[in-house]
C-alpha cells in the first residue's frame, strides 16, 4: 500500500473570498476526487476542527495499491483540475508518501 498525505495551509485572502470560504472551495474540489482511478483505497479530506490542535486548514490522507495507482490519480484529468485553484490560494503545502 502507498499513503498520500497532503496538508496545505490556505492564505487569509484569496479566490472565493475570506480564508473560509477558499478551505471549503478547496476541499469541495478535492472531495470530488475521490475514487477517480482504480487502485484508490482511501480519500479521506478534512479541514481543521474547532478546539482540536491543527497547524494546517486542510489535509487529505489518501492510500492507494501501489505508485502505478497514485500516478493514475495525479494525472487524472479531474485532479490537473484542481491545480489552479490550489496555486492561488495555498500559502504552503506538506507532502508525504510512504509504503507499507
Amino acid at each position: 500500500m502507498l499513503h498520500h498525505i497532503v496538508m496545505w495551509k490556505i492564505k487569509d485572502l484569496g479566490v472565493e473570498g475570506d480564508k473560509a470560504a477558499n478551505v471549503a472551495q478547496a476541499k469541495a474540489l478535492l472531495e470530488a476526487c475521490s475514487n477517480l482511478v482504480p487502485g484508490m483505497e482511501r480519500f479521506d479530506v478534512a479541514t481543521a476542527q474547532t478546539g482540536l490542535e491543527a497547524t494546517f486548514d486542510l489535509v487529505l490522507n489518501s492510500t492507494f495499491t501501489d505508485r502505478a495507482a497514485l500516478a493514475a490519480y495525479q494525472t487524472h484529468p479531474s485532479h490537473v483540475a484542481l491545480k489552479p485553484f490550489m496555486r492561488k490560494v495555498v500559502l504552503e503545502r506538506h507532502c508525504m508518501d510512504y509504503e507499507n
